[in-house]
Formats: C-alpha cells, structure tokens, sequence
C-alpha cells in the first residue's frame, strides 16, 4: 500500500459549545435553559476545555497527532452586535498559539452551529442580514489571527438544515398519525407552551437556529454566506486555504432501476447541489459517519442484526472510502476529511473503526485521490447537543465529577498509525 506523505493532517476535531462550557451568549445555552427545553440536560461547564485546552492539546502532542480542528465561538466573539470581546479573542489567540508551539496545525471552523443569541432574534439563519453579520464577525477574527493559520471551515455541516427538515417531515407525519389514534393527544399543547417560551427568549415562536429545519431559500442564504465569509478573509489574508464542511452519507441502491434513481436524487440533495458555491474553495471538508441504503420506497431502516452505535447509526466504517471516492468524482479541489468516528463505550471498537477508515483513506490516495487530512470526531467526550453527554464519541473520556482526563487506546493508536508518513 502506498504510504501518504509526512505533511499529511491527521488528528481530532471539536465544538466549542460541545466541550468549552459556560458559553452563556449563545443560542443554544438559552434554549438548554428554558422550562420546555428539548435538551436532555444543560451543557453548563461542559467538559472545561475553555480553561483546560492546553491540557487536552498536551494529550494530541503526546499521542502523536499533528492537527486539531476546532471552532471559534461567535457568542463570545461578538455577545453583542457590534460589540467585540478583545479578551475573548486573545483566548482563541492563544489556543492557535499553543497548537503551533506543540507542532499541532490548527485548523479552524468560525461557525460551529451555536450562534449568538442576537442573531436568532433578527431572524436567524433564515435572514438576509446573516451575510454580513458573519462576514463582520470573519474579518474580525481573521485580522487579529489570521496569520497564524493555513486552513479555515467557514461553516460546519452547511447541509444540515435540509437533513433537519427531512427528518422534521418525518417525524410529523408520525406524530400527526399517533395524535389520529390517540396515541400523543398532549402533543399540540406542548408544543404551543414551548412556542410561547421561544417568544418570551428569542422574540419569535419559531426561532431560526442554525439547526433548524432549512428552507431551499435559507439553505442557499448559507451557501451565500459561505462565499462572502471566504472572500473577505482571503482579501485579508491570501495565504489562507479557506473551505467548507458537508454531512455526506453512503448511499447504497439496491440493484434495481428505481432504487438507483432513489440513490442519485439523495446524493444530489446532500452534495451536487452545493457544487456551485464550493467548487473554487481551496479545499473541501468532507464528514461522514456511515451508510443509507436505498430500496425503491426510498431510504431503508439499518439491516437487522447490524451492530449499530451509540447513536442509532449502523457501524460502517468502509462509508468514508465511497464517499471520498463518490466526492471525487465531481470536486477536483483537495478533500479534508474534517469528521468521521462512532459514539460507542467499546474502545476496541472505535479503534477497528479507525483502521478500517483509515486503510480506505490510503486506498483513496493509493489511486490519486487528493486527500490532505483525517480529523476524528472528537477529541473529547462532550455535550452531544439534546441528547446531553450520554453519547461519548471521544479519544479521551472525561469524569464529569473532576473533568480528569482519561486518555483511551484510541487516541494513541490514530496518532501512531504507521501508513501516516512515507
């Protein structure tokens, strides 16, 4: 097998609002906040990587890794419109420092799906105005940093809006088939209750978070934001190698005509869409955690008897190598792979999953495919959104008592993976 060369990335990724704590200006904070919230439980401090970063970027130097992609926090960046945090700035300052001074190549998301608070109250992702909010919030963030970075994702999983609005649909559907039967008749009057408390929070009864289910005009609103944001950041600092990230899956037809045009209609919706606005990116940040397959009623359930993760997912890690091929096949621009990993107690299992992503990744390479990276989701143990911290996709287990680190197997076996250098 043909081995990547020495300046391949190969590392770990995170959020800021998944692993900082406290980060009390954002969107999600006031909704894990409020009476009733659709959070399991509130993130509060999180994992304490805010104050514990140089630690967790000791433990990637150690294990070998030389990459760490993160977010920069927009809540804290700007709380208020107009209103930049010079102090919290310096922080995101040091942590890029501290990455380069172990060797770590820090690569950068500005917007990580937390926004603050007082962008969903001017109508969110679903606004105009987004566009140059952002912009303002990139320029400034890049004036001050900006030289001390090479790569920059403008906005993370820009598709899963409509992957939210999927699943919105779906999820009505059944829910207006149980009300018909009886089986949820409480569920309009919760949520008119929760309605009511998103106009008391965020001024509007259906706040436009940047997960919510996306309009095609607010999905397109994003793509545009995407373009502006890379623009003006690269006006300001050539050098930058500037992309953006997309949640892909494997879809997989079953061998009939129908199923096939089921397939190439989903693969179109989640990728070749976006082909317009992300052709001419420096590089392409590619996210995958496992497969679909396709019948001729569309999507099927995970097979039966498929072992499945943490998160319902069935466990495929041979997904990341079809699609980086399938991406390919349409996007000539470099492909970092900027998440991939599995939620699971087995740490014996994440590690089978990394040898099997990995192993695709070089056969990718093997035949000329330009992958630059590999950056597994996550570094940490963290606040996985609603569903709280019961789903651990981590390289390194946190004690919520004490926030001890616990390095696992997994963290020293992708830092020292033998087909990294040549």
């Amino acid at each position: 097998m043909k081995k990547v060369h020495g300046d391949f990335l190969i590392g770990a990724a995170t959020a800021a609002h998944q692993i900082e704590g406290n980060n009390t200006n954002s969107d999600f904070w006031a909704m894990e906040q409020m009476e009733h919230s659709a959070f399991k439980e509130p993130s509060l401090g999180a994992v304490d990587h805010y104050n514990r970063y140089r630690q967790d970027i000791d433990l990637m130097a150690e294990a070998g890794l030389n990459a760490y992609r993160f977010s920069i926090e927009w809540a804290r960046i700007e709380p208020e419109q107009g209103h930049f945090d010079e102090k919290e700035l310096e922080h995101y300052h040091d942590v890029i420092r501290y990455c380069r001074s172990k060797g770590i190549e820090p690569i950068v998301t500005m917007h990580h799906f937390s926004s603050p608070k007082w962008v969903i109250r001017q109508g969110g992702w679903e606004n105009e105005g987004i566009i140059e909010a952002f912009k303002k919030y990139c320029v400034y963030v890049i004036k001050a940093v900006g030289s001390e970075l090479t790569y920059v994702c403008t906005i993370n999983e820009a598709n899963m809006g409509l992957q939210m609005a999927d699943l919105v649909r779906t999820y009505m559907k059944n829910m207006k088939q149980d009300i018909q039967v009886g089986v949820n008749p409480e569920f309009y009057a919760n949520m008119k209750k929760t309605e009511e408390e998103n106009i008391r929070v965020f001024g509007t009864a259906k706040p436009e978070d940047f997960l919510s289910a996306r309009t095609e005009q607010g999905d397109q609103l994003i793509m545009r934001t995407h373009e502006a944001a890379k623009h003006a950041m690269k006006a300001i600092c050539p050098h930058l190698k500037v992309g953006i990230t997309l949640s892909l899956h494997d879809f997989q037809p079953d061998d009939d005509e129908a199923s096939r045009k089921i397939a190439q209609k989903e693969w179109e919706k989640e990728f070749i869409r976006y082909l317009p606005y992300i052709t001419n990116d420096d590089f392409f940040g590619l996210q995958n955690y496992t497969r679909k397959l396709i019948g001729k009623e569309g999507v099927k359930g995970v097979p039966e008897g498929a072992e499945i993760t943490q998160m319902n997912y069935e466990y495929y890690p041979e997904a990341l190598e079809h699609v980086i091929r399938k991406v390919a096949e349409s996007l000539e621009i470099p492909i970092m792979v900027t998440e991939n990993g599995i939620a699971s107690t087995d740490d014996g299992r994440r590690i089978s999953f990394i040898k099997t992503a990995l192993d695709g990744v070089a056969h990718c390479i093997e035949d000329g495919i330009h992958v630059i990276g590999y950056m597994h989701w996550s570094l940490l143990d963290n606040f996985e959104w609603q569903m709280g911290f019961t789903k651990t996709f981590g390289l390194i287990a946190i004690d919520q008592n004490t926030k001890k680190r616990i390095p696992k197997d997994s963290l020293r076996f992708l830092g020292n993976y033998d087909w990294r250098i040549d």
